[in-house]
């Protein structure tokens, strides 16, 4: 009974741990704009010229069109932990993970 209960407790945490091990934070007072590319997709261009790409967890139809805001905790935006708010529909949506995207730099 010992082993079984071990064995699911280490399932538990190996479901987990990628998702936390990858969680990803900006600083806000680094991030230079924002570009909406979809309902799903948002570009964080930071000041040093890096671009972060974050994909939401689910689609937020009214981003595209309407913007959005966030409430910063810490000065920090944290992949998979905040949400944002559609700014017209109040729609709130989840943001995913945050990585870095090569090909909008410049």
């Amino acid at each position: 009974m010992r082993k079984l209960a071990l064995a699911a407790i280490l399932l538990v945490t190996s479901a987990i741990s990628p998702a936390m091990a990858s969680n990803t934070c900006l600083m806000t007072h680094r991030i230079d704009n924002t570009k909406v590319v979809d309902a799903k997709t948002i570009l964080f261009r930071m000041k040093d010229g890096k671009v972060w790409r974050n994909t939401l967890q689910t689609p937020c139809p009214g981003l595209l069109f309407e913007g959005f805001v966030y409430v910063a905790h810490n000065d920090q935006i944290c992949g998979n932990e905040q949400s944002i708010r559609v700014l017209r529909s109040h729609e709130v949506c989840m943001l995913g993970p945050f990585a870095p995207d090569h090909t909008q730099r410049g």
